[in-house]
């Protein structure tokens, strides 16, 4: 789980929503990006440039957008980090499924590696044992 390249919490809502559309199979564009994210294009663009600077994703204005493989690993970090809080709320905590997945979406980015391995071991435990 342990890569992350400098990436602010935008950043990461990129990858990760560039991966989450691949897993769906539904290649995105610029402009489909920015409607998913509710963010302007030019917003999208400045942040696609940077991606592919920082080599995580491949983009050619207007066409469409892939993860390299590195940002292949990167979104899967972030994309299991949101997943282990979501859960921890939803099993753990009894919240509903909306707000656990609003909230692990906020708390994704600021979170340690080593607390979300804490709350992945105490999420099994507490679900072995209810």
């Amino acid at each position: 789980m342990e890569t992350n390249h400098n990436l602010s919490s935008g950043l990461e809502d990129y990858i990760e929503t560039i991966y989450i559309s691949e897993l769906n199979k539904f290649p995105l564009k610029g402009a489909e990006l920015a409607r998913k994210l509710n963010i302007s294009r030019a917003s999208v663009s400045e942040a696609l440039s940077r991606l592919v600077e920082k080599g995580l994703i491949n983009y050619k204005k207007y066409g469409f957008i892939s993860l390299t493989p590195l940002g292949k690993k990167e979104a899967e970090r972030v994309f299991e980090k949101h997943n282990i809080l979501k859960t921890f709320f939803e099993k753990v905590l009894d919240i509903p499924s909306e707000e656990a997945a609003e909230n692990a979406c906020k708390i994704e980015h600021i979170v340690s590696d080593n607390v979300i391995k804490s709350i992945q071991k105490f999420t099994s435990t507490y679900r072995k044992n209810k």
